[in-house]
């Protein structure tokens, strides 16, 4: 049912489950003080209970509810980036529960960049916000994904299509150096180049670790369909569909889908054209390889995101 952000408050507040838009992706929001929803949130997406929820904010002022420790540039980061899709992996307080953080000493935050969840979390306290799909599949940035995945089953707050369509970074300050554990739109590149920050490229962590992030260790992304990338030998066919970037293919076809270089709205629309692929029952995706990350901030989440439907 489509709520208002008032109604929505009302719920969570309550005990209850209310999926809402932020810029990057639809999150399933529910009170990260309360373990008993927080719990229903596993349930409801059929998630791994080892796999660490990010929590959202909607001001530094709730900040010191759920973290114990900042390093000293801290402050730069959040001046700049935030709100913003960037998460922070910082320790914990003690009153977080561990089925936040999958049992882990540290948690996950980040102030999403979007007016209704902003307004939404200042009525709430802080909320935990997993992308709001059926664990596995491609994550929601419109409310008519949140209902190809749960019918009638589910509330939420409609914020339209998302802006950006790909979750948040994720950057770890525990350690000596700032590590990315999960590329978005905010890259190594433009902190340091803001900050003189040196950031730790991403780094991958085995499927025995315990992983700090969301979208690192369990399947991911993905749709029924194939995903592959597209090879020199390829020819249009009816049952793949093509997504094109650049103007190198000629190749003319129904399901050759073009971007002409616009990164933003491949980013955008990357999960909506896998979904869209499998309510046409195409069996196929096959996506012309990427340039260099250096031709647009948004290439190496783009990679990882596709990389991650093609090898799941």
């Amino acid at each position: 049912m489509k709520l208002t952000v008032r109604k929505a408050a009302e719920a969570i507040k309550k005990g209850g489950i209310v999926a809402f838009p932020t810029e990057t992706v639809y999150g399933l929001g529910a009170d990260a003080f309360n373990q008993e929803a927080v719990r229903k949130t596993f349930a409801l997406k059929g998630r791994p209970s080892d796999n660490p929820l990010i929590v959202h904010i909607s001001g530094l002022h709730q900040l010191d509810k759920l973290v114990k420790t900042k390093p000293n540039y801290f402050n730069k980061l959040t001046k700049s980036f935030w709100p913003g899709p960037l998460t922070f992996v910082l320790e914990k307080q003690p009153s977080v529960p561990d089925v936040v953080t999958g049992g882990l000493s540290t948690v996950a935050v980040r102030m999403p960049d979007h007016p209704l969840a902003l307004d939404l979390i200042e009525q709430t306290g802080p909320l935990t916000a997993p992308s709001a799909n059926k664990s596995g599949r491609p994550s929601p940035t419109s409310p008519e994904h949140l209902i190809h995945d749960y019918g009638d089953k589910i509330d939420y707050v409609d914020g339209g299509p998302c802006r950006i369509g790909l979750e948040s970074t994720v950057l770890d300050l525990t350690g000596e150096q700032p590590a990315i554990l999960r590329e978005g739109a905010i890259t190594a590149k433009m902190i340091k180049k803001q900050y003189g920050i040196e950031v730790a490229e991403a780094i991958t962590q085995s499927s025995l670790d315990a992983p700090k992030s969301p979208g690192v260790k369990y399947t991911h992304y993905k749709p029924d369909a194939t995903v592959r990338w597209l090879s020199n030998n390829d020819r249009p066919s009816p049952n793949t569909v093509w997504l094109i970037h650049s103007n190198n293919i000629t190749e003319e076809g129904d399901q050759i889908i073009r971007f002409d270089g616009d990164f933003d709205r491949m980013a955008r629309q990357l999960y909506d054209e896998f979904r869209r692929a499998d309510l046409l029952g195409i069996s196929e995706i096959a996506i012309e390889p990427l340039p260099s990350p250096n031709h647009h901030p948004l290439i190496s989440a783009l990679e990882n995101r596709i990389s991650k439907a093609i090898h799941q």
